[in-house]
């Protein structure tokens, strides 16, 4: 019987895409999100019908809700066309270029891993803080959580992720561990938030509150989370440290372990030493201008929206130029570009299935229906009933609307015009709890689904082994839930 090192090794020879998908978690992300789609479907033919009312200059009005008595159903059709249909509904162009840029930055990364670039920049770091491993996984969780927190990152940081993950890997540490400290990190940065724009601003801008008003309660969240979050790393590196068997992506790990170590071996040669500084030096300002890009675009309210359609021109450009003059070979870059292009092709489709249940609810002619019963369920009764039952509502929505503006809009829209005995900072807070700590747990989430496959993990198992954080994380949220309304936040 082969031990499982040898049974990881066979399968290194040949290099393969940064994002590789198995079949086995291919089938059961699709086969969940399905269920989701069909479980939509249904839904449209059993729960009441309806419609918002316009205001006069043409913007919905979610204030005003009529009952359609006679609407059918989603179209069956639609309903099965659904993951197609979503590129040419309202959310189409979002979804285009979230696409867009996965794809993009697969392939830039792709190159970047090909022509050395990774184990270049991470060779010195792995170097100078192989006896400080736990001050930089401490460090890089808190850069990332404040990137969440403050800028209201998450999906700007896929391309992080291969970096911190081959970091973590040098330093004797797994994939995983680099998950923790990117994604996981930012995420929890984007629900414990403080100035996030997508969030707090626009949620207290929608329902006419100054979004820095009372601010210490939110800076208390994001330290406590920040410590929950960090304890939960470090209880989990120690873990492998004793025993390297137990990393949860142990067969992806030795595998990009032996393609680096033959990238390693193929780069050799009495040039290599300043070749490989020169591809440092070449990759270290490639990122630091992303980097700024990315705290730029976000940070300026009119350039905001164009935050992903920015980062997609400059990888697609940029990275190509960044790999010919790390290599100097082009056909070697556009090969690898080609590569990282095929490798990210099938999370469209987790994307595409992720946002048909949107689509779904609103073509049938739910949506509108299921957002007016916030009305009816915090209409009276204790504050800290209301307070659960408006968090309670936004993670329902949550799972199957995944964008933070349409949920803004929506939601605190609804709330900005009932009297629920809340103070308008709680019902933010309640919407950025609701809103945030989902984005990594809900199969929803195209983010999550797509760092999950960069990793080698498949969802069920990531929920296996979070669910301790989650459950803590439920639990801290709902005392600060409470304590915001007994002391009048």
């Amino acid at each position: 019987m082969k031990s499982r090192t040898e049974k990881a090794g066979n399968g290194a020879s040949g290099k393969k895409a940064l994002i590789n998908i198995s079949k086995k978690t291919f089938i059961q992300v699709t086969a969940l999100l399905l269920g989701l789609m069909v479980l939509s479907i249904i839904l449209t033919y059993v729960i009441p019908k309806g419609e918002f009312g316009t205001l006069p200059d043409g913007e919905v009005d979610y204030a005003s809700y009529t009952r359609s008595e006679d609407r059918p159903g989603i179209n069956i059709f639609k309903g099965i066309f659904a993951p197609v249909l979503v590129f040419a509904s309202g959310d189409g162009l979002t979804l285009i270029m979230l696409s867009l840029f996965l794809l993009i930055i697969s392939a830039s990364f792709q190159v970047m891993n090909d022509v050395g670039g990774i184990q270049a920049l991470i060779g010195s770091i792995e170097r100078r803080f192989k006896k400080r491993q736990n001050l930089l996984i401490a460090v890089l969780a808190l850069v990332f959580m404040s990137f969440g927190a403050f800028l209201g990152l998450f999906e700007e940081m896929l391309p992080m992720l291969p970096i911190i993950t081959a970091l973590c890997i040098m330093l004797g540490l797994d994939s995983f561990t680099g998950f923790l400290i990117c994604i996981i990190s930012c995420g929890f940065g984007f629900a414990s938030a403080i100035t996030n724009p997508f969030t707090v601003i626009l949620a207290s801008e929608i329902i006419g509150v100054n979004p820095m008003h009372n601010i210490w309660y939110r800076l208390i969240i994001f330290i406590v989370m920040y410590l929950l979050l960090l304890g939960f790393i470090f209880l989990y590196v120690r873990k492998i440290r004793k025993d390297p068997d137990k990393s949860l992506t142990y067969a992806h790990d030795l595998e990009l372990r032996n393609v680096m170590a033959a990238e390693t071996e193929e780069s050799g040669g009495s040039d290599t030493e300043a070749r490989t500084g020169r591809t440092r030096w070449i990759y270290t300002v490639f990122l630091t201008v992303s980097l700024l890009l990315i705290i730029t675009f976000s940070s300026v309210p009119a350039l905001r929206s164009y935050t992903v359609v920015g980062l997609i021109a400059y990888f697609l450009i940029f990275g190509i130029i960044a790999g010919i003059l790390a290599s100097g070979n082009a056909k070697k870059v556009f090969k690898s570009f080609l590569k990282g292009l095929v490798g990210a092709l099938p999370t469209l489709v987790f994307i595409g299935l992720a946002a048909s249940i949107k689509y779904i609810f609103e073509e049938g002619g739910i949506l509108p229906t299921i957002a007016n019963q916030i009305n009816t369920l915090t209409a009276g009764g204790n504050k800290f009933a209301i307070a659960l039952i408006i968090y309670l509502i936004v993670l329902v929505l949550e799972f199957f609307i995944s964008s933070s503006t349409a949920k803004a809009i929506l939601i605190m829209g609804l709330l900005a015009v009932v009297n629920v005995g809340l103070s308008k900072e709680m019902m933010v807070l309640l919407y950025t709890f609701g809103d945030g700590y989902t984005n990594v747990i809900f199969p929803t989430s195209p983010v999550l689904l797509i760092s999950l496959s960069m990793i080698g993990m498949d969802y069920f198992k990531w929920i296996k082994k979070s669910f301790p954080l989650i459950l803590v994380n439920l639990v801290l949220v709902i005392l600060f839930i409470i304590a915001g309304v007994a002391f009048g936040y």
